[in-house]
């Protein structure tokens, strides 16, 4: 029965119920941090190939030494496996360090400190505006506050950011960018449609510098079943016809070794012209020595595939946890709702309106941290304060499923205080 259906009397003893479970909980000494996606440690052993796969007779390649300076946009085994995965051709591709945050920043340091495709750097103007599609991503939202923009919240639906906002949104030049995670979105687990990516692909915004931060970090990341296809964007919007600079990014963080791995930015030729030929500036070349270490590593489209299928038994039954106990313990009582994505590394919980912040306080003192309430929305806030994104790839299995069962009573208990207070 519904929580909302209890008479006072009853929802009283139901939170003394409760209210003696969390002290139990609380006893336990926990110390648990779900704070961020992290691989876990059985996941990492997996790149163990990495650290012994080459040796200098390896580092000739294309008849360059790799060893040296030079070959700015990364080795061309690397770029023709990146673009392989992404769907484009590699010389749409520029590889990069072990971050493909760090690559979204230059993006935008280019675009506010030079200009884009010939347009009036950002940081010359009055002000411009970022649109954020919420829940989403806190580094993406904290990356484009930090020059100054604008953040405009754009409300997700179970197809993607909710498109005919973002059209309307984009008529104003002042609009200079959106941020995307299209496939297994951070933190909902959303897939974006073929209609949503379609619109996108045909966008036409009234800013000729606009861009489309597509961050494809979760491309490969199936956990239950086969590798779903994925559309292309930059091959699609030439048949749509839009005029947006799309900016399309991936990385091995997940894959093999965060701290070590190789990220990419895919674009139009013209528009990786555009911004390379300001990033010579700051840096020759990139670790090319770790690029054919993945790139022997990895091998192919194919054997990546191969290799997160191991990464899925790994993770799946984490995330399986988490839903198993809320739908024994939280269904039915009209206090919560979550998601079941199939890939990604999140999971989307939304509390009764006004609980998230208690349930994630309540959760840290009985000494489990989670990403902080209101996360998953531009500047922290979360005007409903109800969405909290659960990281359950990092712990181990025993210690998730404490975590699982100790965030149910956590919710239960937020639940029964903000009842009780009517």
């Amino acid at each position: 029965m519904e929580y909302g259906l209890y008479s006072r009397e009853d929802l009283k003893k139901e939170y003394e119920k409760v209210l003696k479970e969390y002290e139990s909980l609380k006893s336990k000494g926990l110390k648990l941090d779900m704070s961020r996606g992290k691989p876990c440690s059985s996941q990492l052993d997996l790149g163990e190939e990495l650290f012994s796969n080459i040796s200098g007779k390896d580092c000739i390649v294309d008849n360059f030494d790799i060893r040296n300076y030079g070959l700015l946009e990364g080795i061309g085994p690397c770029r023709k496996l990146m673009a392989d995965v992404l769907g484009v051709k590699p010389s749409q591709v520029f590889v990069g360090g072990n971050a493909s945050l760090s690559l979204m920043y230059g993006v935008l340091t280019v675009a506010y400190v030079n200009g884009l495709r010939g347009c009036m750097p950002w940081g010359k103007l009055d002000g411009f505006k970022f649109l954020c599609p919420a829940p989403g991503y806190d580094r993406h939202f904290a990356m484009s506050g930090d020059f100054g923009a604008e953040l405009v919240t754009i409300p997700m639906t179970d197809e993607g950011p909710d498109m005919d906002a973002v059209e309307e949104a984009v008529k104003d030049p002042a609009v200079k960018g959106i941020w995307c995670v299209p496939k297994y979105s951070n933190p909902t687990g959303v897939i974006y449609s073929d209609a949503v990516i379609e619109r996108f692909a045909a966008l036409k915004p009234a800013a000729e510098d606009f861009v489309i931060m597509w961050d494809n970090a979760y491309l490969v990341h199936e956990f239950r079943g086969d590798y779903k296809p994925f559309p292309d964007i930059i091959s699609l919007q030439e048949k749509m016809g839009g005029t947006a600079a799309i900016y399309e990014f991936f990385s091995t963080s997940k894959i093999t070794l965060p701290g070590a791995g190789v990220s990419c930015v895919a674009a139009s030729e013209d528009d990786l012209k555009g911004i390379s030929a300001h990033w010579g500036y700051q840096t020759i070349s990139y670790d090319k020595i770790n690029q054919l270490r993945h790139v022997k590593y990895l091998k192919s489209r194919e054997h990546m595939l191969e290799i997160m299928k191991k990464h899925a038994e790994i993770i799946r039954p984490k995330f399986d946890i988490f839903v198993k106990s809320f739908e024994d313990e939280l269904e039915g009582l009209g206090i919560a709702s979550w998601t079941n994505p199939e890939g990604g590394y999140f999971m989307s919980f939304d509390s009764m309106p006004g609980c998230a912040k208690r349930i994630v306080s309540l959760m840290k003192e009985a000494g489990i941290v989670l990403t902080g309430a209101g996360a998953t929305y531009p500047h922290g806030i979360d005007p409903e304060d109800k969405n909290i994104r659960i990281a359950p790839t990092m712990p181990p299995e025993e210690d998730i499923r404490l975590a699982a069962g100790a965030m149910c009573i956590c919710v239960k208990l937020a639940s029964l205080e903000k009842l009780l207070e009517k």
